[in-house]
């Protein structure tokens, strides 16, 4: 290629590369793996995901087959048998090595799909039974001041 100006992919091509792209998503790739595998830079194939409703639904599904074949690896590393050492012993390295793959799949699944993965930390009441605040103070801990602008306050919304 020359230097200068690069040229931008016909639309045909551009389809060809996104769809590409997307095969390498969904076989295990980053999406910036799986640019730099067909040879085009993320920024670029961005810019088209920007311009293309399309090419952002593709993404999109080739976003979610990536974060279930995670999901997918991580149950199988868990399930892997682990080695042994030569004396028959449980290798332990192994044991930290298959944790740590597990751990950080699940870290990232975490981070790509929070509301399937992610841990639930929500409170929350139902209809039937809703959450209320309540708080109660002890008045006479309040300082005089406090409570000269508590009683300022009540009559002023009394007054109104």
């Amino acid at each position: 290629m020359s230097k200068g100006k690069r040229t931008q992919p016909k639309s045909q091509e551009r389809s060809e590369i996104a769809q590409a792209v997307f095969k390498g998503m969904r076989e295990g790739l980053s999406a910036l793996r799986a640019c730099q595998a067909v040879g085009v830079s993320q920024s670029t194939f961005n810019g088209w995901l920007d311009a293309d409703p399309e090419l952002v639904a593709e993404y999109a599904r080739a976003r979610e087959d990536l974060i279930e074949l995670i999901a997918t690896q991580a149950i199988e590393i868990a399930d892997a048998p682990v080695g042994s050492t030569d004396s028959g012993a449980t290798d332990h390295g192994a044991v930290q090595k298959q944790r740590l793959q597990v751990d950080t799949r699940k870290w990232l699944l975490s981070k790509l799909a929070p509301k399937k993965y992610g841990d639930r930390l929500a409170i929350a009441g139902d209809k039937e039974s809703p959450l209320e605040v309540k708080q109660t103070i002890d008045a006479s801990k309040l300082s005089t001041d406090v409570l000269a602008q508590i009683m300022a306050a009540k009559d002023a919304t009394d007054g109104s």
